[in-house]
């Protein structure tokens, strides 16, 4: 694995180096110990999915809060989604600042979004899967959201406006910057 730091707090790119042959390729997606000497990553203690019918579906922005805080890995296994972490840490230098990139089933890339980051994407595909590997638990009540069209984030997505978007993400409050 090569893990790049490439946004602000710890947000890095993991990139996977496949062996390739005749069959396609094989590849480690995850390796505790690697992400460990590169000083990420508690323990996994769950792994969700979630799968994307349509083109232009939007998730997030949402994060886990106070003891609940977790780390994340985000995996696409299937199709091709822009990723985005936003530091939400309100005594952080990089408070508001946001990192957004192409992950995909193809690339092999994966994105680390630490603690106190803020997650979201859009499918830039149909039929899209996605696993975050997790250092928590969820639990209903920690979760905390912001929106994915808050002018003062000025995220740039890649297909805007988004077609599918739920509820509760397009009422999630604007960011106090």
């Amino acid at each position: 694995m090569i893990i790049e730091r490439v946004g602000p707090g710890d947000v890095c790119l993991i990139k996977r180096e496949p062996i390739k042959d005749e069959r396609g390729f094989f590849a480690r997606a995850f390796c505790k110990n690697e992400l460990e000497q590169a000083g990420l990553c508690g323990d996994i203690k769950q792994v969700n999915m979630s799968y994307n019918i349509e083109k232009g579906t939007l998730r997030g922005l949402h994060s886990q809060v106070g003891e609940d805080a977790e780390d994340k890995i985000v995996v696409c296994v299937a199709g091709e989604i822009f990723d985005v972490c936003v530091d939400v840490r309100t005594d952080s230098k990089t408070f508001g600042k946001w990192y957004g990139a192409n992950l995909s089933a193809w690339n092999g890339h994966a994105l680390y979004v630490p603690k106190g980051f803020a997650h979201g994407y859009i499918t830039l595909t149909e039929a899209v899967s996605v696993l975050y590997f997790v250092t928590q638990f969820y639990r209903h009540g920690a979760e905390k959201g912001y929106r994915y069209d808050d002018p003062a984030l000025g995220i740039k997505w890649p297909i805007a406006p988004p077609y599918i978007v739920s509820d509760k993400d397009r009422a999630w409050p604007l960011i106090k910057l």
